[in-house]
């Protein structure tokens, strides 16, 4: 990630945010992270300025966060450059999250939980989006 993101309000809240060897677009959020709508926007614009409009398979490694506000779950339903997402989580939190972004939010692009990353790249690729 562009160290200008750092600098940027709420930049300090994304971890990393680069694409992997399949091509994978992968954003990890800071640990103890409260994600709330300035920093989601932040999120979902670096994702676009990386994919440059090209439909890209993105992994979103949620394990560390603490909450998603209901303003950062109206933004991440918005259509970006993603052609498909995996949240990826660790914990029966991290799944009562996503399970309950998935419920409330329709999501722009297939959407799922995983708490295995291989699975979550082997089924982003399974999407027919993958840019390797």
């Amino acid at each position: 990630m562009p160290d200008k993101d750092l600098d940027s309000p709420g930049g300090r809240d994304i971890s990393s945010l680069d694409f992997d060897g399949d091509g994978i677009l992968r954003l990890k959020w800071a640990r103890g992270v409260v994600i709330d709508a300035p920093n989601a926007q932040l999120a979902m614009d670096r994702v676009n300025e990386l994919c440059g409009g090209q439909p890209t398979p993105l992994l979103i490694d949620m394990a560390t966060t603490d909450s998603v506000s209901r303003a950062a779950r109206a933004v991440f339903a918005k259509p970006c450059d993603a052609s498909a997402i995996a949240l990826l989580g660790s914990s029966a939190v991290d799944r009562v999250l996503a399970n309950f972004f998935l419920g409330v939010n329709s999501a722009p692009v297939p959407t799922r939980f995983f708490t295995n990353s291989d699975e979550a790249v082997r089924w982003l690729t399974s999407q027919g989006h993958d840019r390797a």
